[in-house]
This record gives structure tokens, sequence and C-alpha cells, in this order.
């Protein structure tokens, strides 16, 4: 499972950037995803829901959905103000 991971985060990760980096749009875009994902994640926290990795006999703890949940809201925040708040330079 680490080794699809790895080669879905080289295969991916770039054209992500570059999206990411070229477009407010797609800014905007991660900035709505971030907020969604990191609010299932503080969900699952607060409940206490164990989440079953796909494929997999690893289940994800409610602890482990807490720290998620930082880190989204984290991004959320960064393309938050890169996506919407910040001017783009002309």
């Amino acid at each position: 499972m680490i080794l699809i991971l790895i080669i879905a985060l080289i295969v991916f990760g770039p054209p992500v950037l570059y999206f990411a980096y070229k477009s407010r749009e797609f800014r905007k875009f991660l900035a709505g995803a971030f907020f969604v994902s990191g609010g299932i994640q503080f969900y699952l926290y607060l409940t206490g829901v164990t989440v079953p990795l796909l494929g997999t006999s690893y289940i994800q703890t409610p602890e482990l959905s807490g720290v998620r949940s930082i880190i989204h809201f984290a991004l959320f925040l960064i393309t938050l103000y890169f996506g919407f708040i910040r001017k783009p330079k002309d």
C-alpha cells in the first residue's frame, strides 16, 4: 500500500502543484475540497468513528482523523487566502 501511495504522489503531485500555482480557480476548488475534508475528518474525530482503509486490514483511528482535520483546515486557510482573498498579479 505504501508503494502505491508513493507512486501516486510522484505521478499526481507535480501536476497538482503546477495547476495550484498557475490557476486561481484551481486554488478556489482546493479551498472547498479542504474545507469539506477537514470538516468530515473533525466529525469522525468527535464521534470516535474508526475508518477501515479499503483493501487492507488497517484502520484509521479517531485520533488520526483529528490530526488530519487540523492539517486540512490549515491547508483550507492557505488556499482560501491565495484563491479568494489575495488579489492576483496582473
